[in-house]
C-alpha cells in the first residue's frame, strides 16, 4: 500500500498517495471534496467549461482505492456534490459505478457547503461522525481535537531538479488532519494561505499525493 503511515488521537493512519485516508483496524477509508458534476454546474453559470469526463474520471480513481483497500465503510467528508442540481444530474453510468461501490460495506455521505441537507444516492447523511477517537466533518473547527477535516484542498509544492512541484496534500499535525481534494479539476489552496497556517500547529506536516506519498514539514511562506 503507498501511503504515509501517521498517528493521531492513537489510531493508526495511512495518507494514501491517491489523496484517500485509510484506517486499517476499522476497515474504513475516507475521501473528500468529489466535487462530482463541477463541469456540470459550471456550464449551467457560463462560466469557463471544464472537460466532461472529471465525474467519470472521479469515480475510477475512487473505484481503483476502493478495490485496493476493500473497506467495510465509506466516508465523503462533504461537497461530494457540485451542487444540488449536480446530485440530480448524475449519469446512469455513475449511478451504477456508485451503487456497485456502495454494496456491503457501509456509506456516510457528510454534509459540505456546496451539498448541504444531504445529498447522495444511496448510504447515510450526517452533519458530522464520531468514530473512537476521531471525528469526522467537512470544515475544521479550531477547538476540536482528533478530527479529520476537507474543505480548503489543500496543495503543497515541492522543488525537484529545479523545477517546482505542486500537488494535493494531507496536512497534519497532532490534533488533525486536512485532506486534499479528491475530486478531478478540483483545483487547491496552498499551505502558504493564513487559512491553512492559522489552523495547523507549528510543526505541522505536508504529505504530497502523487505516484509516491512525500511528507515534509508544512511550507508557510
Amino acid at each position: 500500500m503507498n501511503g504515509h503511515h501517521f498517528t493521531l488521537g492513537g489510531a493508526d493512519l495511512v495518507a494514501l498517495n491517491s489523496g484517500a485516508l485509510y484506517w486499517p483496524a476499522q476497515s474504513l477509508l475516507c475521501v473528500s471534496d468529489l466535487h462530482l458534476g463541477k463541469s456540470g454546474r459550471r456550464g449551467r453559470l457560463g462560466e469557463a467549461t471544464l472537460p466532461p469526463y472529471e465525474t467519470r474520471d472521479t469515480l475510477i480513481r475512487l473505484t481503483d482505492v476502493i478495490e485496493a483497500t476493500s473497506p467495510r465503510a465509506v466516508i465523503c467528508l462533504g461537497d461530494s456534490f457540485d451542487d444540488a442540481v449536480a446530485a440530480d444530474e448524475l449519469a446512469e453510468t455513475d449511478l451504477s459505478t456508485l451503487a456497485t461501490l456502495q454494496a456491503g460495506r457501509r456509506w456516510l455521505w457528510i454534509e459540505g457547503n456546496h451539498d448541504p441537507g444531504g445529498l447522495g444516492p444511496g448510504g447515510s447523511h450526517v452533519a458530522a461522525y464520531e468514530l473512537g477517537p476521531l471525528r469526522f466533518c467537512h470544515v475544521a473547527c479550531p477547538d476540536h481535537t482528533g478530527e479529520i477535516s476537507g474543505h480548503y484542498h489543500p496543495k503543497a509544492t515541492l522543488r525537484v531538479k529545479g523545477r517546482h512541484i505542486s500537488r494535493p496534500a494531507f496536512l497534519v499535525d497532532k490534533s488533525r488532519v486536512i485532506l486534499p481534494a479528491f475530486g478531478t479539476y478540483t483545483g487547491g489552496l496552498r499551505t502558504t494561505n493564513p487559512a491553512l497556517s492559522q489552523l495547523m500547529a507549528p510543526d505541522a506536516v505536508a504529505i504530497m499525493t502523487g505516484a509516491v506519498a512525500v511528507a515534509m514539514p508544512m511550507q508557510r511562506r
